[in-house]
C-alpha cells in the first residue's frame, strides 16, 4: 500500500470504468476513490460487523494533508467511543427512500409505488450512495439532463428534496442539494375535451373494449386514472363507488347512477376482482391504456368544467373530485352524504349524455 500523499493523489491515473481503492500505508481507513472522473478521500472502518464509510471530500480541493489530518482526526473520535453519531453516517438513497415511504401517515399505495418508479427511473444509480454523497452539481447536473420534460424534472428532484428533508429529522445532514436547482416553469394545464362528440366517435373506435369503457368512466365520474385502474368489483356498490384509500390519504364514496352501471356492463364476468383486467400485468389489472389526444386527467379535468357550466357550486365540485376543502369548516365539519352529492351528480351526467351523444337508453333513465 503507498503513502497517500500529494504527488501519490495528483499522478495515479484515473481509471477506464469502475473505481479503484486506494489504501494508505499509515492511517488505517485513509482512501482515495479513483474513477473515471474524480478522484475522492474516504475514511472509512468496520463498527459492529459493519463497514462504516465517511466522505472526507474531493480531490484537488481536499489536498492530502488536509484529508490525512480529517481521517486522524476521525480515527481518534471512532477509537475512544466518542463518534458514534459518526459512524452511523448516512444513510443510503435507498434507506432514505424506504423510511420516507413506510411512513403512517403517507399516501396510497399507488402513490408510493409511482414514487418507486420515479427514482428507479431517474435516480437509480444514485440509491447506493449515501446522502452526504449527492452534491449539488450532482443534482443541477441531473434536472438539466432531464430538461426535455421540464415538469417531470422538477417533480423527480422535488420527490428527492422530500425524501432528503425526511432523513434531515434524523441525521445530520445540510440542506438539500436541491438548492442548487434552477426549476423550470411549468405553466398550469387546463386543457379539456372541448368537443365532447368527437370524443365519443374517438373512443368507439378503440380495438379494445376495456380500454372504451375505461375513459367513459374517467368522464363521467372524474376518478383520477390511477383510482379507476384499482377499482375492484366489491367496492362497485348499487349507489357508490367506495375508494378505500386515494392521493389525499383518506377514503372516499362517491356517488354513482343507473349510467355508471350501463358504462360497467361489459366488464361484467370479465375478472372476479378487478373491473378493468389485464391478464398481461403483474398487478392483475391494466396500468396504461391506449393513448389519445386527451389525457387521462384532461377528463376529470372536463368532468369539473361540464359540472361547473350546468351550475354546481365550486364547492360541490371539489367534493364530486374528493378535493380537500380549503376552510377549515370544509375540512372539519362539512361531510355531506352521498345523497346530498347525487342530484349535483345526475345534473353533470346528463349535461354529458346531451354533450357526448350518449346512447339514447341512457339519457332517457336519467
Amino acid at each position: 500500500m503507498p503513502k497517500l500523499t500529494e504527488t501519490f493523489a495528483r499522478k495515479v491515473p484515473q481509471t477506464k470504468s469502475g473505481t479503484a481503492k486506494h489504501w494508505d500505508s499509515e492511517i488505517k481507513g485513509l482512501v482515495l476513490f479513483v474513477g473515471k472522473r474524480s478522484k475522492t478521500w474516504y475514511f472509512q472502518k468496520d463498527v459492529g460487523g459493519q463497514t462504516q464509510r465517511k466522505l472526507i471530500g474531493r480531490f484537488p480541493v481536499i489536498p492530502a494533508d488536509a484529508a490525512r489530518q480529517t481521517a486522524m482526526g476521525f480515527a481518534l473520535e471512532w477509537g475512544r467511543g466518542a463518534g458514534k453519531k459518526i459512524q452511523m453516517g448516512a444513510p443510503t438513497l435507498q434507506a432514505a427512500l424506504d423510511a420516507y415511504l413506510a411512513r403512517p401517515k403517507l399516501r396510497s399505495e399507488t402513490h408510493k409505488s409511482g414514487m418507486r418508479q420515479q427514482f428507479d427511473l431517474h435516480l437509480k444509480d444514485w440509491l447506493r450512495l449515501p446522502l452526504d454523497e449527492i452534491s449539488k452539481s450532482m443534482v443541477a447536473d441531473r434536472h438539466r439532463s432531464m430538461a426535455a420534460t421540464p415538469s417531470g424534472a422538477n417533480h423527480v428532484l422535488k420527490y428527492f428534496r422530500t425524501v432528503w428533508n425526511y432523513a434531515r429529522r434524523v441525521h445530520d445532514l445540510p440542506e438539500s442539494p436541491t438548492m442548487a436547482i434552477e426549476w423550470y416553469e411549468e405553466a398550469p394545464a387546463v386543457h379539456i375535451i372541448e368537443d365532447l362528440a368527437a370524443w365519443r366517435h374517438t373512443i368507439e373506435a378503440l380495438d379494445n373494449p376495456i380500454h372504451r369503457v375505461f375513459y367513459e368512466l374517467l368522464l363521467f365520474t372524474g376518478l383520477r386514472k390511477s383510482e379507476a385502474f384499482t377499482l375492484t368489483w366489491k367496492n362497485v356498490r348499487e349507489d357508490h363507488i367506495h375508494l378505500p384509500m386515494t392521493k389525499n390519504g383518506r377514503s372516499f364514496d362517491l356517488p354513482i347512477l343507473q349510467v355508471h352501471h350501463e358504462i360497467l356492463a361489459p366488464m361484467r364476468g370479465l375478472n372476479e376482482k378487478w373491473v378493468f383486467p389485464s391478464p398481461k400485468s403483474k398487478y392483475g389489472h391494466i396500468t396504461n391504456a391506449t393513448r389519445l389526444k386527451w389525457s387521462p386527467h384532461t377528463h376529470r379535468r372536463t368532468f369539473a368544467t361540464v359540472a361547473m357550466e350546468a351550475g354546481i357550486l365550486e364547492e360541490i365540485v371539489g367534493r364530486l373530485l374528493n378535493h380537500t376543502p380549503l376552510s377549515i369548516t370544509g375540512q372539519r365539519y362539512v361531510k355531506p352524504s352521498i345523497d346530498a352529492l347525487r342530484p349535483s351528480m345526475e345534473t353533470v351526467c346528463e349535461s354529458l349524455c346531451k354533450r357526448t351523444g350518449a346512447p339514447s337508453h341512457r339519457k332517457e333513465k336519467l
